[in-house]
């Protein structure tokens, strides 16, 4: 059990919660233009499979490269803290990387492309020489393109070419990338600002030890807003495929609570910081829950 638990938290359980949603989200999507009722759900399982794998591989790479600032960072977690050895982390990340290739491989090209393509963004973020992670530009670059571009758009392409034999990205499913791309951004950015102190150890130049906390919380707040913003007046103008009345009414309640939960948070505060980070990533998964549902119901 004791390794279990060790297991989930070297997985990093929201990035396992918020690729497990994005996945079954495009799917939803998909299907939703799709003209047959075939449901396909071993492609579904397939996907899920390889790119669970994909994730804990990205995952767990960055904390074998970061076990030093994770001992001031993050010292509960199992490298830093002694419950994983790195030889127990690279076997965990070498079966996950090679399980998700194989898998991606078997599925089709669209699904290997969305794979090999984070992979290598995923190595190339955490790995030295490169060790994009080190500026705050290309580490922002490489979360949105990952999450933000690449899964939405190859993801979906592999969902609909397997429900639909279509190789076309509809409009719903660009509007979902843009809204994603910004809400990444913010993700890259919130990440490293309860970590300033091993980050500033470690000569790791992250946005928030270059403009401040309080300044980066606050262009972050913006665009987040921005964002559902965009989303709600696309509602009222109406976009084939997408349920109005969900879409206006679900980003309303999410914009309210983005904003609710700000006023609480003190930027200078690592403990109050990564709670509201965590709180990112909630509007992440529910953006994957809520938008499927708007397309499905249309």
């Amino acid at each position: 059990m004791k390794w279990i638990i060790a297991f989930i938290k070297f997985s990093r359980p929201h990035t396992v919660v918020g690729t497990t949603l994005s996945v079954v989200g495009l799917y939803v999507i998909a299907f939703s233009i799709s003209p047959s009722p075939e449901l396909r759900l071993m492609e579904l399982a397939m996907a899920l499979i390889s790119c669970l794998a994909a994730n804990i591989y990205i995952v767990g790479l960055n904390q074998i490269t970061d076990v030093d600032i994770d001992k001031i960072n993050k010292p509960d977690l199992p490298l830093p803290s002694g419950i994983f050895t790195i030889t127990t982390a690279e076997v965990i990340i070498l079966l996950s990387f090679f399980l998700a290739l194989l898998i991606a491989k078997i599925a089709g090209m669209f699904l290997f492309t969305t794979v090999s393509l984070s992979l290598l963004i995923g190595t190339l973020y955490s790995l030295p020489p490169f060790r994009l992670k080190r500026f705050h530009f290309w580490a922002a670059f490489c979360i949105f393109t990952v999450r933000g571009l690449i899964v939405n758009l190859l993801l979906f392409l592999h969902f609909n070419f397997v429900l639909s034999g279509s190789k076309n990205i509809p409009i719903q499913v660009w509007i979902l990338t843009a809204f994603i791309f910004g809400l990444s951004l913010v993700i890259a950015w919130f990440k490293d600002m309860p970590d300033t102190e091993g980050d500033r150890r470690f000569r790791i130049i992250t946005l928030t030890l270059t403009l401040g906390p309080q300044k980066v919380f606050n262009i972050g707040r913006w665009l987040l807003t921005v964002c559902y913003s965009a989303l709600i007046i696309i509602g009222f103008w109406g976009i084939y495929g997408i349920n109005e009345t969900i879409l206006i009414i679900s980003h309303l309640i999410l914009l309210a609570l983005m904003w609710i939960a700000s006023l609480k948070i003190n930027p200078a505060n690592k403990v109050s910081i990564a709670k509201y980070y965590l709180f990112i990533w909630v509007l992440f998964f529910s953006e994957y829950i809520f938008f499927p549902i708007a397309c499905l119901a249309a």
